[in-house]
């Protein structure tokens, strides 16, 4: 058997037969049980099905795990008198407000869209990120459980970096065509690696903030392996958000991060080891992309610079609400663009090309009320808050400044694993306050 470091994937979206729609209501009662005996349980099961997708089409949606144990763990919440009036404790308020303007504006975008399904699915998963900060905050807020969730935390991340590091063995979902050499781009169970690589900052941020907290071997070994497969994504962005991640922690703990993140050094040299070995095979460092060059191969879905130029387009021609949600793929041909299919690879200019001024305006709002709902505390008292507290701050900060580059929200996987996050840490400030 010849050895293909790349192996083209075509997803082909499955319908819901009838064994499959079993398994995922048997994913709905058992997360709504788990859930009413402890609400711990219930995050626990959120966590670690949030990078498995076991998508299935039905009438035009899709079902999928992470929502069939969403709406468990929701119904399960209703079990407990009083739970609902929690959201009032601040700072849930605050980031359901800036979520639900994002919801508002999305669906506003429709009113000159030229294709409406997308605008509803964009405004639907907008609503199930809101469903993922409710279902985390309260159960969180009901149960804090830290062991528990910590080590669900910790067992999701081993499962998506020994999946990613499988693929160098059996092949990855892209790569990089240097030359003659080909050199993969591991995924794992995530779509590509640009959305791996944001998991694991995400990963790597809750990791690092409870392995300063209270280290533990199944943390270590968690925070080393989404590392060592971070670094073998080869996406560059993602090295600096996971700088981030570790600059701020160094800030924050200072000697206690050294001591606490030994780990996390690990898991960089033996990535930083492994790209070394390809740079070698391919008799060239460029495999290590110090340049801004980009990749003589796009995959076809284009560069950068052609879908940029394409949104900047899209925005002049339509200032305030945008061409409408999820409708950027869609009308590229009509913006010069014709054989490429995919979004603008940044988070900022895919809201101002499909939503306008309105639709980001509404992200940097997002983003300011993160920063006042976890940014206010002093550096002293960040040392002594909650890690999940710093943990947010830390992935938020990450995945900022990736998504100049990236478009990665748009992945509920990596969406869902931030919102929950954020719930878990606005459960955090609500107790300490």
């Amino acid at each position: 058997m010849r050895y293909h470091p790349v192996v083209d994937r075509f997803p082909v979206p499955l319908p819901l037969d009838p064994l499959s729609a079993a398994l995922l209501v048997a994913a709905l009662v058992a997360a709504a049980f788990l859930t009413a005996r402890r609400p711990s349980y219930g995050l626990v099961a959120l966590v670690l099905v949030t990078p498995v997708a076991f998508a299935h089409q039905l009438f035009g949606t899709t079902l999928s795990l992470p929502k069939a144990v969403l709406a468990g763990a929701l119904l399960g919440l209703c079990t407990y008198r009083g739970a609902w009036q929690l959201l009032r404790r601040r700072p849930a308020p605050l980031l359901l407000g800036a979520l639900g303007l994002i919801v508002v504006v999305t669906a506003l975008t429709a009113y000159d869209a030229a294709f409406r399904a997308p605008v509803a699915r964009e405004t639907l998963k907008s609503l199930e990120y809101g469903a993922f900060f409710v279902a985390a905050f309260l159960c969180y807020a009901l149960d804090p459980n830290d062991r528990a969730v910590c080590g669900a935390v910790a067992i999701a991340a081993i499962g998506v970096g020994l999946s990613a590091l499988a693929q160098e063995f059996v092949g990855a979902p892209s790569g990089l065509y240097i030359g003659q050499a080909i050199v993969p781009r591991i995924a794992g169970l995530l779509e590509g690696p640009n959305q791996l690589s944001a998991y694991a900052e995400i990963a790597a941020a809750t990791l690092g903030a409870w392995a300063v907290a209270r280290r533990s071997r199944l943390g270590d070994a968690a925070l080393a392996i989404v590392i060592f497969a971070d670094v073998l994504t080869f996406s560059r962005a993602g090295w600096i958000g996971l700088a981030l991640v570790g600059a701020l922690l160094w800030l924050l703990y200072g000697n206690a991060a050294r001591r606490g993140l030994r780990a996390a050094l690990a898991g960089l040299l033996a990535g930083a080891a492994a790209a070394i070995g390809w740079a070698i095979y391919a008799r060239t460092p460029s495999v290590l992309r110090a340049s801004l060059e980009g990749s003589s191969y796009a995959g076809g879905v284009g560069n950068r610079s052609e879908l940029w130029r394409a949104a900047w387009r899209m925005w002049r021609a339509h200032p305030l609400l945008g061409v409408g949600a999820g409708n950027f793929e869609l009308v590229l041909p009509a913006y010069g663009l014709y054989g490429v299919r995919t979004h603008a690879n940044s988070w900022y200019l895919q809201s101002l090309a499909e939503g306008g001024l309105a639709l980001f305006a509404a992200t940097l709002g997002l983003l300011y009320a993160i920063a006042l709902a976890f940014g206010p505390l002093r550096a002293e008292r960040l040392r002594t808050a909650s890690p999940w507290i710093v943990a947010a701050l830390g992935a938020t900060l990450a995945l900022a400044v990736h998504q100049t580059v990236d478009y990665l929200v748009f992945y509920p996987k990596v969406g869902g694993a931030w919102w929950i996050l954020l719930g878990i840490a606005a459960a955090a400030v609500a107790r300490e306050a």
